[in-house]
């Protein structure tokens, strides 16, 4: 039996294929998924510790695979989710 990979294995696995990639190439890494669907997993991932997410710029993130060394966790965690101020503004 064919077995489908969900949303979060994708992201997970292109995440770790480009590590430290931007979001909105992380998207378009993603045929077949849209824009919403990749945000609202990567932020989901975020708040679980199982990605980092860091602001580059106005708009501009990074999403990279958390180190060994940390558990999963930043060293200094953001006090909000750059993601979090994303959807605010929007």
């Amino acid at each position: 039996m064919l077995q489908l990979e969900t949303v979060v294995d994708r992201i997970l696995e292109a995440v770790r294929l480009a590590p430290a990639c931007q979001l909105d190439d992380l998207v378009l890494s993603l045929p077949g998924l849209t824009w919403n669907q990749v945000f609202l997993e990567v932020d989901h991932l975020s708040r679980r510790g199982q990605v980092w997410v860091t602001a580059k710029g106005q708009g501009v993130y990074t999403v990279r695979l958390p180190t060994k060394e940390s558990h999963g966790r930043p060293k200094q965690p953001p006090r909000h989710s750059p993601l979090r101020k994303a959807k605010k503004a929007a």
